[in-house]
């Protein structure tokens, strides 16, 4: 009796977990999902992006698959991107409230808040208070120009011995984005700087890891001590210490004089101090964690892998090379307006972004609301995954199209 009351309730749970699986009428094709995994497991665990190119071959550039019980939507090509993310972004403009960073931000900033007031509000502050603060501009220019010096004073220090560079990239490309935070730049060696960075760098590789899949598939695992809790303590350390330079901001800063981000936000939160607002401390240490995520990740990797293929491709590097010093006759460094006149360095760059594919995976949406997509239905609620690297390598497009006068055989890969 026992033995078939356990038999028919386990049953009953597979019975379940097959039907939080069942695919919506009208879905995207797909693979065929598996209770609890969904379509992990057929993912390969090395190269998972493998799987998304043979899908797409099989299915078409829309088809559907299941992270865990949670039914997504994967857009291949730059055509059914645009389609969905530009021309119906108001439908798939939402943000999935499981994935692990969410969680772990509380859903505030702008990289994993959810379209809305606050969302709106922020990503406005954000993109007026860089402008002021020079990008785009002559005084964000010298910025850079200051943190390539150090960058080349380092790399001479390193000549004949090996050197991973990304750190020091990382270093850089943080160090920019600090003295438009924080208002000054950091020496690389400085105690604070580098646990600021570690911190990041730390909490970054474990929100797209395996244990942040595991966090996101299976929730009751979420009260165990395992390693994506690690994740929390590292936001936990990166708020103490943006906070600890908020408290000298409140101190020394004076009002309707902004020296820096942070001096914005502070004034931001007295101006609206007596109306409904969405800006408080959490939401800036938030954003400016996203900042530096945006700002150094991306830069950082660019640069590390624009290195290593013009070390590899050194009849490339020597025709950079011989363009730069055309153009810039006696001058001893470059400026934002000398990319107009360096054709074939603009070229390596872009050809350079296109193989570093530093963001195979957009940041996930969702749908905001039932709606239809190339004719499929779309639930409220469904993850949306814009499959960004299959955009930079599509059959049939040609990416340097307009610079191939320049250099005939400028492709690395």
């Amino acid at each position: 009796m026992l033995t078939a009351l356990v038999l028919l309730c386990l049953g009953a749970f597979l019975l379940y977990l097959q039907l939080r699986i069942r695919r919506p009428k009208n879905f995207p094709p797909g693979p065929a999902p598996v209770p609890i995994f969904g379509n992990l497991l057929q993912l390969n665990r090395i190269s998972p992006l493998k799987d998304f190119d043979k899908f797409a071959q099989h299915y078409g550039s829309i088809y559907g698959i299941y992270i865990g019980s949670q039914p997504a939507v994967v857009l291949t090509g730059q055509k059914m991107i645009k389609e969905a993310l530009i021309t119906q972004a108001a439908e798939f403009s939402g943000r999935s409230n499981n994935m692990m960073f969410s969680h772990v931000t509380g859903g505030k900033g702008v990289i994993m808040a959810d379209y809305g007031e606050s969302w709106r509000e922020h990503r406005r502050f954000a993109l007026t208070t860089l402008r002021n603060f020079g990008l785009g501009k002559k005084s964000m220019e010298q910025r850079i120009l200051e943190e390539v010096k150090h960058i080349c004073l380092l790399l001479e220090e390193s000549a004949g011995k090996s050197i991973d560079p990304q750190h020091l990239y990382h270093q850089a490309a943080s160090n920019i984005i600090a003295s438009v935070i924080f208002g000054s730049r950091f020496n690389y060696k400085d105690a604070y700087f580098q646990t600021l960075i570690t911190s990041v760098e730390d909490l970054t590789k474990i929100t797209i890891g395996p244990w942040a899949m595991l966090y996101e598939i299976a929730p009751v695992l979420r009260i165990f001590p395992l390693p994506f809790q690690k994740a929390f303590q590292y936001f936990e350390q990166i708020t103490k210490h943006v906070l600890k330079v908020v408290e000298e901001h409140k101190t020394s800063r004076v009002a309707g004089e902004p020296r820096d981000l942070i001096d914005c936000y502070l004034e931001e939160m007295e101006n609206k101090s007596d109306h409904r607002t969405s800006f408080d401390e959490s939401q800036m240490v938030t954003l400016l964690f996203d900042l530096f995520i945006a700002g150094t990740e991306t830069t950082s990797n660019t640069l590390r892998t624009l290195t290593l293929y013009l070390m590899t491709y050194t009849h490339i590097q020597e025709q950079c090379q011989r363009e730069i010093d055309e153009v810039l006759g006696a001058r001893d460094h470059v400026t934002y307006e000398d990319r107009n006149a360096m054709h074939f360095v603009q070229a390596v760059i872009h050809e350079g972004q296109r193989v570093a594919d530093i963001a195979p995976l957009s940041m996930f949406h969702s749908a905001k609301t039932d709606t239809q997509l190339r004719g499929y239905s779309i639930p409220k609620g469904t993850i949306i995954i814009p499959y960004l690297s299959s955009s930079l390598r599509e059959e049939g497009v040609c990416y340097i199209s307009s610079i191939k006068q320049y250099y005939e055989d400028l492709v690395f890969v």
